[in-house]
């Protein structure tokens, strides 16, 4: 296990979509490890594979006291009518906090290391997180579902930090 450097914008990695667990062997063994050994620390609520520059479909949470991960995660339902629009943040781009809508429940289905399935559901931040981490295994970043004056916005005051 080890604490891994969190890969920020503009790194191409973050704008990858991730490769499919097709085995579980001793890399993704020590991926898993990592990616809950990096999330374990406070004002952390999820990492992704490609955060800590692995092009691989797994992601960690870390949400009211409960740290775990899954493999594979497909996002199975969300909330139709109901939804929440509080600010969203990103390790992978840090010190930026916008307005971002999310729907209020979300539910995904994995696997874990010994090919079990995996289902994690949850409202509000949880449900904020698995669609956060699930973007971001598509090569999505939160900033890219901003409104337009919002990302416009996001856009300058990311700019100014590189």
């Amino acid at each position: 296990m080890a604490m891994r450097e969190i890969r920020t914008i503009p790194d191409p990695v973050l704008r990858t979509p991730c490769d499919e667990i097709t085995k579980v062997d001793d890399r993704v063994r020590s991926l898993v490890a990592d990616l809950v050994e990096t999330v374990d620390h406070e004002g952390r609520a999820g990492l992704a594979a490609n955060q800590i520059g692995v092009s691989l479909r797994a992601f960690s949470w870390n949400i009211d006291d409960e740290i775990g991960y899954v493999l594979n995660p497909r996002i199975v339902e969300l909330s139709e009518d109901e939804y929440q629009d509080g600010d969203e943040g990103c390790l992978s781009v840090p010190n930026l906090w916008y307005p971002t809508t999310r729907a209020w429940y979300a539910k995904v289905v994995g696997t874990d290391l010994d090919g079990g399935t995996v289902e994690v559901e949850g409202t509000e931040l949880m449900a904020r997180c698995l669609q956060h981490e699930c973007d971001h295994l598509d090569g999505m970043l939160y900033l890219d579902r901003l409104d337009r004056s919002v990302r416009k916005k996001a856009m300058k005051e990311l700019r100014a930090q590189l």
